[in-house]
């Protein structure tokens, strides 16, 4: 198995992305394939004395930077690294992509040059979420601001299985986001949804409201991208508040060296980059998106994230659940 991973895209690319590389193939032994400038890409190699490890390079002579308009780079440069890595795995050559790049360059190229699965009208972002019971799904998380009741139906079933296949979790619970927890409530959308779950054969509990995500109400929760990546970015910035509050607290009473093991786990749980990254879930491939701003850590684990989805082979499982509810 070779994962592409878009070498040039996020923040701290290069540097940061082949290192990751390369922490995932001295940890977990995953070959990856680096889309990107040849020659930085392998001076970062050198300087990690990676050079025996299974990584190779695959030149990519452009750039599509976080503030270009995704469709328009795409066409515009055919080149750039991201383009690069999809290619790799449309031809075979790899079996993943993983990109910090521009998020919507990367789910364009995918949906573009790696496909659909057949009956899957738009792809999901499937974001994880840490819960007072371990950790939840929450899809979609920004791929699709405006969505039908059929787009949340999908997002359902293709959440539902990454969560059993993937996650291993048992017939995973459905949660369906809105602002109370009675079928009255939410918008036209949210209640004709909240119907068509209930009537299909996903192990549906309802409506959630937005505290209920954290408290582990769902192992799924379904939502528009609008609303999804509105709850993603509140929660990011949260955890940095607690975090921050919290740290500050205890230097102020001298208890930090005292709890640091606890501080450790708490970061560890609450953490982005021990998630690694989110799958876009419907394209006929594993494509892993990565936050703009991860370092190794992060791309480390997107990696084998990205590693894991192609070994529980969840392109077919949702494949299968289409073409069984045709």
């Amino acid at each position: 198995m070779k994962i592409a991973v878009d070498a040039m895209g996020g923040d701290y690319a290069p540097v940061e992305v082949v290192k990751g590389a390369v922490e995932a193939a001295r940890d977990y032994g995953i070959a990856t394939i680096l889309a990107g400038d040849e020659d930085r890409i392998k001076k970062e190699i050198a300087a990690l004395s990676a050079e025996g490890l299974p990584i190779e390079v695959r030149h990519a002579s452009e750039i599509i930077e976080m503030s270009e308009h995704p469709a328009n780079a795409i066409r515009k440069k055919p080149n750039s690294s991201v383009v690069v890595a999809a290619n790799l795995v449309c031809t075979g050559e790899a079996q993943a992509m993983v990109s910090a790049g521009n998020t919507g360059a990367a789910m364009a190229v995918a949906t573009i040059k790696i496909g659909r699965i057949p009956g899957v009208s738009r792809p999901g972002i499937a974001t994880p979420l840490p819960t007072m019971k371990g950790r939840t799904t929450l899809i979609d998380a920004g791929a699709n601001v405006n969505c039908s009741v059929e787009h949340l139906m999908q997002f359902a079933v293709m959440g539902s299985q990454y969560a059993e296949h993937v996650l291993k979790v048992k017939n995973p619970r459905i949660g369906l986001l809105s602002i109370g927890e009675e079928l009255s409530k939410g918008d036209e959308l949210t209640r004709a949804t909240n119907v068509k779950l209930a009537e299909s054969n996903l192990n549906f509990v309802g409506n959630v409201e937005g505290k209920e995500i954290f408290r582990g109400a769902a192992d799924v929760i379904v939502c528009d991208g609008f609303a999804g990546n509105i709850v993603l970015k509140a929660t990011e910035g949260v955890s940095e508040l607690i975090l921050k509050n919290l740290m500050e607290e205890l230097a102020r009473k001298s208890l930090v060296e005292i709890v640091a093991p606890a501080l450790h786990d708490l970061k560890a749980r609450m953490d982005y980059a021990e998630y690694g990254g989110a799958p876009l879930l419907g394209v006929n491939g594993v494509v892993i998106i990565c936050h703009g701003r991860s370092e190794a850590k992060a791309i480390r684990n997107a990696i084998r994230a990205a590693a894991s989805a192609v070994e529980n082979k969840i392109v077919g499982s949702i494949r299968s659940s289409f073409r069984e509810n045709k």
